[in-house]
């Protein structure tokens, strides 16, 4: 029986399955009532992680969850993300994680969110621009001054990894990671050695695992279907795991969350552990 709760940085506990807000719409309208519905009904459904970021919507996203769910549960973490500013006419995103573009960054999530801390924040990508000995210092001066609890990196590597923890303690890593694209393996293998949450992003592999035929066996053994199998392998995998899946829709929503109640047969997850040549 797998864990279903995780402490972030030892302290600040979570349950392990959680919502990513990116997909769901901000503009006004129907589709608007429906994504503040989905934010609710998570949270009624005992998810306790939510995944947002500067970069969905500029913002919108951020101010979306706070329309829905201010003033938040004492047990909710709503975690964003930042490191990406839009330039040009065009209004393209790039990556930009100069220390006084961070902290204004820091301070616009924190009026977007409506409160005086993030208690995990994420540098969204790691920009190849400016040293990253001073962006993590700009974030680790951000901790000081008490507006960020933990901090957090997103598409790391190993080596990356490494020499931002040589500026500041790092909380958690979010990178692409499912049960059939296991190319940050060894990200998580560093993770679990040391106790750093992974928020796993595209946990089903964008809905393509139902079209491997052992997932879909797996599923139907267990009467469930691929993306609950995906989410509850991902769940089995490691215990510092924490997934994130998205979706703008109740029913799928209700799905993913059902997951965390399944359980895998040692059979049945060394047959998913085959799937990318993983023992």
């Amino acid at each position: 029986m797998t864990s279903e709760v995780f402490r972030i940085a030892g302290d600040l506990e979570v349950r392990r399955l959680g919502f990513g807000a990116m997909h769901l719409p901000t503009e006004s309208g129907p589709d608007r009532e429906n994504s503040l519905a989905v934010a609710r009904r998570a949270v009624e459904l005992g998810v306790t992680l939510i995944d947002t970021a500067y970069m969905y919507g500029g913002g919108s996203n951020e101010e979306l969850l706070a329309e829905a769910l201010y003033p938040y549960p004492e047990e909710l973490l709503v975690t964003t993300k930042i490191g990406l500013e839009r330039r040009g006419p065009a209004g393209e995103w790039e990556l930009d994680g100069r220390p006084e573009v961070l902290r204004g960054q820091v301070d616009n999530a924190l009026r977007r969110l409506r409160v005086e801390r993030v208690e995990l924040l994420q540098l969204h990508r790691i920009d190849p621009k400016t040293p990253l000995a001073d962006q993590m210092g700009a974030l680790r001066e951000l901790r000081e001054a008490g507006k960020i609890g933990r901090i957090g990196l997103s598409e790391v590597t190993v080596d990356e990894l490494r020499e931002a923890q040589e500026v500041v303690e790092i909380a958690s890593v979010q990178n692409r990671y499912n049960l059939l694209d296991r190319e940050h393996e060894p990200v998580l293998a560093v993770c679990e050695q040391e106790g750093i949450a992974f928020l796993p992003w595209r946990t089903v592999a964008w809905g393509k695992s139902g079209a491997d035929a052992e997932v879909a066996a797996v599923a139907a053994e267990l009467d469930a279907t691929p993306t609950q199998v995906a989410l509850a392998w991902l769940l089995g995998h490691s215990p510092v795991m924490l997934p994130i899946p998205g979706t703008a829709r109740l029913a799928h929503l209700e799905e993913n969350v059902a997951a965390s109640g399944l359980e895998l047969s040692a059979g049945q997850r060394a047959r998913l552990d085959g799937l990318a040549g993983v023992a």
